[in-house]
């Protein structure tokens, strides 16, 4: 099976993509492109699948890197492979020839990109780094190598949909306590649930940072399990592990 790749118009010309699990080696509740290293799938396997990312973003494999993601408002500057992981929610480069990646299973893949002046960068956003920060973090380390704020463009990929994200009435507090108005990301769910907008909420932070263009590809994770892996379709299924989806961004 080959890869499927979703792109964005938007994005024009520079090279990148939101994977599926299509086309990967990975077999049982990975089957497919599994790209996590921290799964407990085979080493092996994942790096296959890595592979054939760096294939079809035409880099070197140790040219496809990123970070080591912990749900924080991180942002770091790359200029060629890394010895290691750093412990962050954001890469950006201004390097041609290097393919930045994020992995997820529900939370925002955001790949950005000022085309006039060469700087590109992806993100990991659930709905704490959202909050805490980290679409605004990318923007600014983007704008430190030269980016302008107003011609970057945002695209977030594949993540949970706002009818899928139930959460309980305790999620809200966090969000009411920075500001009253994201109140309208959450809607009534069943009893006391909650159907959060992560999406939404994702391109409110991009639009609050000042981007030129921010737009969402509307695909679902936990809906289509045939193409996206998902931790809290796996969580309610009650399989041991699950596959992390890779998004990547190069010049």
């Amino acid at each position: 099976m080959t890869l499927e790749i979703l792109t964005s118009d938007s994005l024009g010309a520079v090279r990148h993509g939101f994977f599926t699990r299509h086309g990967g080696a990975s077999s049982g509740v990975f089957a497919g492109l599994n790209c996590g290293s921290g799964s407990s799938d085979q080493r092996e396997i994942v790096a296959i699948n890595r592979a054939r990312v760096a294939d079809a973003m035409q880099v070197a494999h140790d040219h496809l890197v990123g970070v080591h993601q912990i749900h924080s408002a991180t942002a770091v500057t790359v200029d060629g492979p890394l010895a290691e992981k750093p412990r962050a929610d954001a890469i950006v480069t201004a390097t041609p020839g290097v393919a930045l990646s994020v992995l997820t299973a529900d939370c925002q893949p955001v790949l950005f990109a000022d085309t006039d002046a060469g700087v590109i960068g992806a993100a990991h956003a659930g709905w704490r780094g959202a909050l805490d920060g980290i679409l605004l973090a990318t923007v600014d380390a983007m704008e430190a190598l030269g980016a302008s704020r107003r011609n970057i463009t945002a695209i977030i990929g594949p993540c949970i949909s706002q009818r899928a994200y139930e959460v309980g009435p305790e999620f809200i507090e966090s969000f009411l306590a920075e500001d009253p108005e994201f109140a309208r990301y959450f809607a009534n769910g069943q009893g006391d649930r909650l159907q959060f907008d992560l999406p939404g909420f994702g391109l409110n932070r991009l639009r609050a940072a000042g981007v030129g263009h921010a737009e969402w590809t509307h695909h679902c994770t936990y809906s289509d399990p045939g193409r996206f892996y998902s931790y809290r379709r796996s969580t309610h299924a009650k399989e041991a592990d699950y596959g992390r989806l890779i998004a990547a961004i190069t010049l």
